[in-house]
C-alpha cells in the first residue's frame, strides 16, 4: 500500500511538473526607471515568435509606438524598438497580432517589458513568446500601458535584468 501511495505521488509531481512546462507569469507588471538596452547583443541566431493580444477594453486602435525587450537571466536580451505600424492595423481592439522577431540565442524567458508612447493609449491583455529550446511563456498584462516608460515583468532569479528599479 505504501508502494502504490508512493507511485501515486511520484505520477502526480509528474505530472505538476509536466503542466508547468509553459511557464504563465500572472503577477502585476511594474515600471522601471530605466532599462539599459544591451547593444552589444548583434546575434540573430535565434527567431521568436511573439503574440500579442489586445484587450476588447482597450482604445479601439492605436498609433502609438511599442518596443519590446525580453530576455533570461544570464543577460540574453532581445530588443525590437519598434513594433507598430499604425496603417497595417496593429494592436486593434480585440485583436491578436504576430510577430516573429530575430535576436540572441537565450536561456528560458524570465522578463519581459513594453515601451509605449503616443497619445492613444494601448492596453495589452497577454504577450506569449515561443523560441528555439525554450518553454512558450506567457505575460499577463490586462491593463493600459504608461506613456514613455519600460512597463512588465521581472521573473529572474534575483532581479538579473539590466535594469535599474
Amino acid at each position: 500500500m505504501v508502494k502504490l501511495f508512493s507511485s501515486c505521488f511520484l505520477l502526480f509531481a509528474l505530472f505538476l511538473a509536466i503542466s508547468e512546462a509553459r511557464s504563465i507569469i500572472s503577477t502585476k507588471p511594474h515600471q522601471l526607471t530605466s532599462l539599459k538596452i544591451k547593444t552589444n547583443q548583434t546575434a540573430k541566431g535565434c527567431s521568436y515568435t511573439v503574440i500579442f493580444k489586445t484587450s476588447c477594453s482597450s482604445t479601439t486602435y492605436t498609433r502609438d509606438r511599442v518596443s519590446l525587450a525580453f530576455g533570461d537571466a544570464y543577460g540574453n536580451e532581445v530588443h525590437e524598438p519598434r513594433l507598430d505600424n499604425p496603417s497595417s492595423g496593429t494592436f486593434e481592439q480585440c485583436s491578436t497580432d504576430t510577430f516573429q522577431i530575430n535576436g540572441p540565442c537565450t536561456y528560458q524567458i524570465c522578463y519581459l517589458y513594453l515601451y509605449r508612447t503616443g497619445s492613444d493609449g494601448w492596453k495589452p491583455e497577454t504577450v506569449k513568446i515561443n523560441g528555439p529550446n525554450i518553454k512558450p511563456v506567457t505575460f499577463y498584462y490586462n491593463t493600459f500601458l504608461p506613456n514613455g516608460v519600460w512597463y512588465g515583468f521581472n521573473q529572474c532569479n534575483k532581479g538579473l535584468v539590466s535594469a535599474v528599479m
